[in-house]
């Protein structure tokens, strides 16, 4: 997932016309995020059992009330604080409650869902499907307390959800196109996490300054902690939640389309765009190999813990057990 994705990014950062220039499938993969997902995402349905459907719902809807309930509480400390206005001087100068809020309502789906299909298990990944609900100004609306307006059409919310029940429906009437099409899943990771890449310019990262990648870290963590203790309570061990602690591409235009929305946001709105595209790239670099230690560390405690033999003697398993 890590290399492609640096692969991609490197190739905006440094040569952004090279794809266009050649065109044809060079530059189809350059864009090509969203049909791969699409594939992605009726391959990884074929491997979603019918009754898995109560866990899927379960855990996600357990990430998406906690990115709600923080959302909820950035737009209530921060509208306290600072206001609606940008912060206009000093070292937080241009940062905003639209930019906190819009870079900490919605989760990279993409990465997750590679994550998860790496580390956690096809429900886990699945699971986006209830999250896609975070995607849009909608939530950051809500947050903000912009209520009756919606950039979030039901169109879009079944969208988002038609080619996983499609790979479902195809996995449950028939087992060896089941089989078929979940050999897919772990081909389409590199070529996904490449187009992913590929939508990300580091150069943003400078114009942003240390603010915008201070933005990217609080993003992480505090998501992560709430996350985590989310995919805890849902049963889980914790790798889902650090998986979904990400900023999604699309929140970047988030700003503008509040401050279309409701133009008192509008001073606040080129300063937001910049921090949360920052913030989507210091999440996408940091959160793989966080999932990846956490999960690491998430076995290892499983395999410490004692365990009953055939004459009921309690031994702790050896920790380079599989």
């Amino acid at each position: 997932m890590t290399v492609p994705l640096l692969a991609g990014a490197a190739l905006t950062t440094f040569a952004p016309h090279a794809a266009p220039f050649f065109g044809s499938f060079t530059n189809a993969l350059y864009n090509g995020a969203l049909p791969i997902l699409a594939v992605f995402y009726v391959c990884m349905g074929a491997r979603i059992s019918i009754t898995a459907l109560p866990r899927l719902l379960k855990k996600g809807g357990a990430l998406l009330g906690t990115k709600i309930v923080l959302g909820l509480l950035a737009s209530f400390i921060l509208g306290r604080l600072i206001g609606i206005q940008p912060v206009s001087s000093g070292l937080f100068a241009g940062l905003s409650t639209l930019a906190v809020v819009a870079a900490i309502n919605d989760t990279n789906g993409g990465l997750y869902m590679a994550l998860m299909e790496q580390y956690g298990s096809p429900e886990e990944s699945a699971a986006y499907s209830v999250m896609s609900l975070e995607s849009g100004p909608f939530l950051t609306m809500l947050s903000l307390g912009i209520t009756g307006l919606s950039g979030f059409p039901w169109q879009i919310i079944v969208g988002s959800a038609l080619p996983l029940g499609f790979g479902m429906l195809l996995g449950n009437l028939d087992r060896e196109l089941r089989d078929f099409l979940a050999g897919a899943v772990p081909v389409l990771i590199p070529f996904f996490a490449f187009a992913l890449g590929c939508t990300l310019d580091l150069h943003q990262v400078v114009r942003a300054g240390m603010l915008g990648v201070g933005l990217g870290l609080v993003v992480v963590v505090v998501s992560a902690i709430a996350l985590i203790l989310a995919d805890h309570l849902a049963g889980g061990d914790g790798t889902a939640g650090i998986a979904a602690s990400s900023t999604a591409g699309n929140a970047a235009a988030v700003p503008t389309l509040v401050a279309v929305a409701n133009p008192s946001y509008a001073p606040a709105a080129a300063s937001a765009t910049v921090l949360v595209a920052a913030s989507v790239i210091i999440s996408s670099l940091l959160v793989p190999p966080l999932t990846a230690f956490w999960k690491s560390r998430a076995r290892r405690n499983i395999d410490s813990q004692p365990h009953l033999n055939s004459e009921g003697t309690i031994h702790a398993k050896n920790p380079h057990s599989r």
